[in-house]
């Protein structure tokens, strides 16, 4: 997959790397790290606050280990102590620029997390965690450098901005199989050995954007740690991220809501070391988004292969000694559908579709696929209300299922996931 992948990609950035550099029109690849040349500030300090009140029934688990507890996936992220909670989820804080008056195609971008999340929690975490800080030269036409720690090519939904995402959390898809969590062991850790990945890898990036016949077209090629935020590497393997998008621009619009036609194509491949062991961890995508200023659409297709995130033991909270399942020889599969209609300028109505089938390989000691594959649906029912441009209030119920369709229909699984609760999530949303 990686071989064909890059045979299709790699021309095409080639391409895209001989083309006149025209408009500079907005996309996450430029918006998130590089600087219009001689009008960028030498420091902009910015941020984004999320405040979250989230709420599920509580219902306890019908069978298992942890029959009659809590059930992990009916509790509030990250410390699964609550079905109901207000939490400052994300609070970040920024500064970003050009390299003062000596060198205006140098820019700068750092930034910090202190709220309560995946990136503040687990081992060696703290809440001032460093997310991103990376320096982009732009002295090669057609082939922008970006050094150190940011956000990795891929996903459009872990690439885009947070301060614009149209839900309050993200799609299944996304959640379990790009959010990479970090354990030592396979089946046997209650919490992880530090912050989620945060889709950030730390390393260099070659990339640029080309108008291409009226098409804003980007691509990216990156080689990173793949050992999660701030962290040096353990092990010799390096991650490869390839990436390339290209858009149709409606007019003069620019920014994170720009109005246009984008069609993407992504792939991530690297190793992991799990239980003293190394095992491959790829990732691959395709996708487009559509949005006129009234109607706005979005789906994207991902596969994976290695290290599948499952979940904890029968649903338990790590409260009860629940261990979390990492799946290092599995495979799943998954796409996510949004729709969006712009009712007027300050209110916009949502329905996203998500599914994702995990497990999907044959289980190596049972020789069947009954143990371990689920699959998950979500459809997701939301509105926006836009205070201006900078504050957003976000309302969504999450109706959930998950089930088990090759287990026998007597195994306590489907009991287990039978528990599962539909869940309320509002957020009120600053940047600044």
């Amino acid at each position: 997959m990686k071989t064909q992948f890059m045979k299709k990609v790699l021309p095409l950035a080639l391409l895209a790397a001989t083309a006149s550099t025209t408009a500079h029109a907005a996309n996450w690849l430029m918006l998130q790290g590089t600087e219009p040349t001689n009008q960028a500030p030498r420091a902009k300090v910015w941020g984004i606050l999320q405040l979250d009140y989230q709420q599920t029934d509580d219902t306890k688990l019908k069978a298992g280990p942890y029959a009659g507890k809590s059930a992990a996936f009916n509790q509030v992220a990250p410390q699964l102590s609550s079905s109901s909670s207000f939490n400052v989820k994300r609070a970040r804080i920024g500064v970003r620029g050009n390299n003062f008056p000596l060198d205006s195609k140098i820019n700068y971008f750092l930034l910090a997390e202190f709220g309560n999340n995946g990136i503040t929690t687990g081992k060696n975490a703290s809440q001032g965690q460093l997310t991103d800080a990376s320096v982009t030269i732009n002295h090669i036409p057609g082939a922008r450098i970006r050094v150190g720690l940011f956000k990795t090519p891929g996903s459009e939904e872990a690439m885009q901005a947070i301060g614009v995402a149209n839900y309050v959390n993200f799609s299944n898809v996304t959640d379990r199989l790009l959010l990479e969590r970090y354990f030592d062991t396979s089946s046997s850790d209650t919490q992880r050995n530090g912050p989620v990945g945060a889709f950030r890898d730390t390393g260099v990036e070659v990339f640029d954007s080309f108008n291409l016949k009226g098409w804003d077209t980007s691509y990216a090629v990156m080689l990173g740690n793949g050992n999660g935020l701030a962290r040096v590497d353990n092990n010799k393997n390096k991650d490869t991220y390839l990436y390339l998008s290209t858009e149709k621009v409606f007019g003069d619009s620019k920014g994170p809501r720009r109005h246009g036609l984008k069609f993407y194509v992504w792939s991530q491949n690297g190793k992991r070391t799990i239980d003293n062991t190394e095992k491959k961890r790829d990732r691959s995508g395709l996708g487009t988004t559509y949005f006129n200023g009234k109607y706005r659409l979005a789906a994207e297709y991902v596969n994976a292969d290695g290290m599948i995130y499952g979940g904890t033991k029968g649903g338990g909270t790590p409260a009860d000694s629940a261990t979390f399942n990492v799946q290092p020889d599995q495979a799943a599969n998954g796409y996510h559908v949004d729709l969006g209609y712009r009712v007027v300028p300050k209110v916009e109505l949502n329905v996203r579709y998500d599914y994702l089938d995990s497990g999907t390989k044959n289980n190596a000691k049972s020789g069947t696929n009954n143990d371990e594959e689920r699959q998950f649906t979500t459809t997701t029912l939301g509105a926006q209300y836009f205070f201006n441009k900078k504050t957003t209030l976000i309302a969504n119920y999450e109706i959930r299922d998950i089930k088990a369709p090759g287990a026998p229909s007597s195994a306590p699984v489907h009991k287990i996931l039978d528990s599962l609760d539909n869940r309320i999530a509002l957020q009120l949303r600053v940047i600044y």
